[in-house]
């Protein structure tokens, strides 16, 4: 596959592309995150009265924020207020992506919703027969999602109208990385496939050893991706065969963070992981907490998980550059912006760190 058939484009906040989870490849909803010193105080503390099990999104003042109550949260970042909430059909484990002036996500009634960002009134539903827990991801006005259905659904994402949908071997949590042609997303089934984007037909899957609700990474040609095996593989992108893996000290449900030649990715085990895209040498691992499952946030140089609270990670050599410890346990990435870390925990609590 040539390289035009893979290239990613620079995806833009509230533009038109939003192509992975949490935007980008560094995971970084769309935000450009300077390093700076650990957190001092939390500048306001909202409590939701559910638990949130999704990481939040940022588009200029407003935080949005979904929770197993099946609310997605407006809040306005300067002062912590709810700026309105949309009720949805089940719980949401779906981290929301942006598109723009709409706010995309999935909920566990089987439906996927885009809610108008300023008003949180709904614009359209698409239904479909199993939870929805990956994210939806634009690309070139068409939004592509997987369901618990066993199907991944492409979309007109200004209407909802369907294009089509694929039948895959298992059920759908891995939230798709949208390339100019093809698709890429983790299974059930324990295999990495790749779909045409346009038709959604299946150009190759690759076996792993055990489920894959990891969410993939594109650099250049080569996929990155975790499993449950305890394995992070590195896949060539154009025919599914393995460039690199290596083998962890438990499952990995955390998705890849690749900035530059490196990438990082979290395990069941504890420990972040970072290694160099081409050969997969391990460069350093850290200790970050009991279990690793969030998706890593990786920008300017800092790498940032979360595990029973947040950690900065020097992204060069893995060393601790600051916590944040949280009451209660984290399992969504952090949003990092303006020397502020946003984040929301299990007790229904949404932090603004500074």
């Amino acid at each position: 596959m040539s390289n035009e058939a893979t290239r990613a484009p620079r995806a833009t906040t509230a533009g038109n592309e939003w192509i992975t989870l949490l935007c980008d490849n560094g995971r970084t909803g769309g935000q450009r995150a300077r390093p700076f010193d650990s957190p001092s105080r939390a500048r306001w503390q909202l409590r939701l009265g559910s638990s949130v099990r999704s990481a939040p999104v940022l588009y200029q003042a407003t935080l949005y924020v979904s929770s197993l109550a099946g609310h997605l949260h407006a809040v306005n970042v300067e002062t912590g207020r709810l700026k309105w909430k949309f009720e949805a059909t089940g719980q949401i484990h779906s981290t929301p992506s942006l598109y723009k002036n709409k706010v995309l996500f999935g909920s566990d009634g089987g439906r996927v919703y885009a809610v108008d960002r300023e008003t949180g009134r709904k614009v359209w539903e698409v239904s479909t027969q199993g939870e929805v827990w990956a994210s939806p991801v634009v690309r070139s006005g068409v939004v592509y999602f997987g369901s618990a259905d066993s199907h991944v659904y492409a979309a007109d994402a200004d209407s909802g109208k369907a294009h089509w949908k694929r039948q895959l071997r298992g059920r759908v949590y891995s939230t798709a990385y949208v390339a100019e042609k093809n698709l890429y997303v983790g299974c059930g089934d324990g295999h990495v496939h790749s779909l045409d984007a346009a038709s959604g037909n299946i150009l190759w899957s690759m076996a792993t050893g055990n489920g894959i609700d990891s969410s993939p990474a594109l650099v250049g040609d080569t996929l990155f991706v975790g499993s449950e095996d305890f394995f992070v593989y590195a896949l060539d992108a154009g025919n599914g065969a393995v460039r690199w893996k290596y083998e962890t000290g438990l499952g990995i449900s955390s998705s890849p963070a690749a900035t530059g030649d490196m990438v990082y990715i979290g395990s069941k085990d504890g420990f972040v992981y970072a290694f160099g895209t081409k050969t997969g040498e391990l460069k350093w691992k850290t200790r970050a907490g009991e279990v690793v499952t969030s998706p890593l946030v990786s920008s300017e140089g800092v790498v940032y998980v979360q595990s029973s609270g947040t950690t900065a990670l020097e992204a060069a050599t893995g060393k601790v550059i600051w916590r944040a410890g949280l009451g209660g346990s984290v399992q969504g990435a952090p949003v990092v912006a303006e020397g502020v870390v946003y984040v929301a925990g299990n007790g229904g609590d949404v932090y603004a760190l500074e």
